[in-house]
Parts: C-alpha cells; sequence; structure tokens
C-alpha cells in the first residue's frame, strides 16, 4: 500500500521531504507533482522502479526517460551540451520542457535510447519537485504518470493512489500542472519540437 503524504506547495515540511527521499534511497517508486502534471519518479540506480514504471505505462525500450535535475551544474554531469544549446536551453529554463540530449557516461544504458543514446533531462518550475531533488542530491528518473488508454495525465493525488496503491510506493498530494511537459530534440544540437505541451514551443520553431 503506497503511503499518503501531503506536501505544502510553497513551504513543503523538511520532514515529509526526507521520508519520501528515504523511501527514494530504499528503492522506492513514487509518484509526484510537477510543474507540467503528475510524474512517477526513482533513483538512478533503482532497476526495479524503472522496470515498474514500464510496466505501469506500458512502455517500450525507446521511450526516453527522463532525468529530473535540481539545476544546470547537475544537469551537465548527464549530458553533453554545446554552448549554442546551453544558452537554448538556460533562457527556456526552469520550466515545463524536457530537452532530449546526448548522455555522457554517468547515465545508466538502460535509461538510454537504444540507437541514439541518448535521454531527457529537464529542470522544473515547481517547489515541490525541486525540493525533492536538492534533498535527495541527484536527478530523480521520470516519466509522466500517463496511464495506458488514458488520453490525459492523472493530475490528483488521491486518484492516483486509489488507482496505483499497490504498484507504487508513495504519493505526493500536491498542486501540479495538468498538461505533459513540451518536448525539444537537441540530439544533433538543432531543436526540434517532438511534443507541444504545457511550455510555449516558440523559441524552438
Amino acid at each position: 500500500m503506497a503511503r499518503y503524504f501531503d506536501i505544502h506547495p510553497e513551504n513543503p515540511q523538511r520532514r515529509s521531504i526526507g521520508q519520501v527521499v528515504d523511501l527514494l534511497r530504499e528503492d522506492g517508486l513514487i509518484a509526484y507533482p510537477t510543474d507540467s502534471c503528475y510524474a512517477l519518479g526513482c533513483q538512478l540506480g533503482n532497476r526495479d522502479g524503472i522496470d515498474r514504471i514500464r510496466t505501469i505505462r506500458h512502455l517500450d525500450d525507446r521511450h526516453h526517460f527522463t532525468l529530473v535535475c535540481e539545476n544546470f551544474a547537475q544537469l551537465g554531469q548527464f549530458v553533453h551540451i554545446s554552448n549554442a544549446v546551453f544558452r537554448s536551453i538556460k533562457a527556456a529554463t526552469p520550466g515545463s520542457y524536457t530537452f532530449i540530449l546526448p548522455a555522457t557516461k554517468e547515465v545508466p544504458r538502460r535509461l538510454l535510447h537504444p540507437k541514439k543514446k541518448t535521454v531527457g533531462v529537464r529542470i522544473p518550475d515547481h517547489v515541490v519537485t525541486q525540493a525533492l531533488v536538492a534533498e535527495l542530491g541527484e536527478p530523480l528518473v521520470s516519466s509522466t504518470l500517463l496511464l495506458p488508454g488514458h488520453e490525459e495525465p492523472m493530475t490528483q493525488g488521491w486518484e492516483i493512489k486509489e488507482e496505483l496503491d499497490n504498484q507504487i510506493d508513495a504519493v505526493i498530494e500536491g498542486e501540479a500542472g495538468t498538461e505533459p511537459t513540451t518536448v525539444v530534440d537537441f540530439s544533433d544540437d538543432v531543436p526540434e519540437v517532438v511534443r507541444i505541451g504545457a511550455g510555449d514551443p516558440t523559441p524552438f520553431e
């Protein structure tokens, strides 16, 4: 049964954030709110958590997982980024964008696109998400909480707990957006908008 955390959207309780991070460090899988919508998240080295995300969402090995980062210093450890691309991404973050970039050796192979060797990264504009990744000290491996057969991502913590109670370890109740991120593929240094979502795609078109 998933634990349920009601965390304040502007002043997250440090104790609650610490308890969620303890679960993540024990190979837990969580559902948490972001500035775009709810996401499933686990630690980088959590093979079981990544497999559970694939199972819950019916994903194949071509799915781009996202590394949710606290800041650019952290993001730069996990992706190769040129100066021109850095400037474009810097202007749009933090925000509701996911950027697909060539991965560094720090990223586990099972998270990479099998042919392109790329991974998604983002820096969210969301107080609770930022508190989580700051306390964790590394990116959260994440995927939008969009269930098979659903047109829209899930947006209410209590609904997620009812639906996924036996498949995840914790749900954070909080304020989330209602659209997935806008996804911009920079794997060839030239931006390609591959999904239009919560972030304004205009700067990358």
